[in-house]
């Protein structure tokens, strides 16, 4: 079991509330999950109490109110710091699945009524039951002004009708926020909606064999005219979605985080090993083209590391004071973190050799999980586009 992450750098923003959080997380990691990752990756699955340990230390609350078993508050660096720990662990399946229903509470807290939040915030949060974002679709991901998916009303219901792909923790949610298009063309067509797991005419296939994330539960969602409560609707009709790009910031931190993790636990495994392998009569480690390597490795970690803690205090700064979100930063720093963990992951593959192709390895899973972060939560490639225009260019 690999000890916690540690950073050489200054953590400016650090309290003695936030490390004590980032501490029991790390434990909590090394504990309930480092164990047993690899087994679980190899089993396709890992047991469901680790969602509730996980909503009894806190992970699934930031944002949502302490009348619905919430944290009470928002903080983008504790967000940070859980996502570096859980991407360290090298076990991105666990961290997807426990993960996918903080992509869609943010839109109930902020849009659902107080009875709809009080009947389904409870169990998500605490891990009791889980909760997916249905986007995604088999025609198009990215762009969520050319969702197909259609909901009509029927007397007191809605009928939805259509189909979601690549869901994240889409096999065992209970509930699930759902767009579909209400309305004509664009974005204003969309509409949210509230689907429990048991609604009629609502069904899921699960997607297997995937590169990555092997424990991770991942489906097709399946809507052949399902029938919906008329309270169930989030928001106002085709004026919801703005609610869900502002989800999608808190994401990209996340995974970026979660590529920070992993980069460092690249580095930390590739120095352990170079310390203990010996290749013409002295330590790999000694070597100069490993200690290049190296070097690069945490430079590019040290880089990264500083401006994720800036751009994580960005966020708490536009969340204290109603601003808008920075998020062009947040789109650059999601490629710069996928990119970075590539390296890493590849440098340390290189620093490894046979070692590191073997399963069971952390570098192995990771060196295969390294790209879903460059595709999910927006790919490298509408990232970087987001970003230039959210410079106004």
């Amino acid at each position: 079991m690999s000890n916690a992450p540690t950073s050489a750098l200054a953590r400016p923003f650090d309290t003695p509330e936030r490390k004590a959080f980032r501490e029991s997380v790390e434990g909590f990691i090394n504990r309930e999950i480092e164990p047993f990752a690899n087994d679980w990756d190899e089993a396709g699955d890992f047991p469901w109490e680790l969602h509730e340990k996980a909503g009894a230390l806190g992970l699934f609350g930031f944002g949502i109110d302490a009348a619905y078993g919430g944290n009470g508050f928002e903080d983008a660096l504790m967000r940070v710091d859980a996502g570096i720990a859980m991407g360290y662990a090298g076990v991105g399946g666990v961290n997807a699945s426990l993960g996918s229903r903080g992509i869609m509470t943010g839109p109930i807290h902020t849009l659902a009524t107080d009875e709809i939040k009080a009947e389904v915030l409870p169990g998500i949060v605490s891990g009791k039951t889980g909760g997916a974002l249905g986007m995604t679709e088999p025609s198009g991901g990215s762009d969520l002004s050319r969702i197909v998916t259609k909901a009509r009303k029927d007397g007191d219901d809605w009928l939805i009708t259509g189909e979601k792909t690549f869901i994240t923790g889409g096999m065992k949610a209970s509930w699930y926020v759902v767009g579909a298009r209400t309305g004509g063309e664009g974005f204003g067509g969309i509409s949210l909606f509230l689907v429990p797991s048991d609604a009629p005419g609502f069904t899921r296939t699960e997607i297997k064999n995937k590169m990555g994330w092997w424990c991770s539960d991942t489906a097709t969602l399946h809507f052949d005219d399902c029938r919906i409560p008329a309270r169930y609707q989030l928001g106002q009709e085709g004026l919801c979605l703005l609610a869900i790009m502002d989800n999608f910031n808190y994401e990209r931190l996340t995974l970026s985080a979660g590529c920070l993790g992993m980069a460092k636990r690249c580095l930390d495994d590739a120095i352990t090993y170079a310390q203990q392998r010996e290749t013409f009569g002295k330590p790999l480690i000694k070597h100069q083209a490993i200690r290049h390597k190296i070097a690069d490795m945490s430079g590019k970690i040290d880089a990264l590391d500083a401006y994720l803690q800036m751009v994580a205090w960005q966020v708490n700064e536009a969340t204290d004071n109603g601003a808008a979100m920075p998020a062009a930063e947040l789109a650059k720093i999601k490629v710069f973190a996928s990119k970075t963990a590539e390296f890493c992951a590849n440098e340390a593959m290189q620093i490894l050799g046979g070692a590191g192709y073997l399963r069971g390895c952390a570098i192995e899973r990771i060196y295969r999980e390294v790209k879903v972060m460059a595709i999910g939560g927006g790919s490298e490639e509408i990232m970087r586009d987001l970003a230039v225009k959210q410079m106004g260019l």
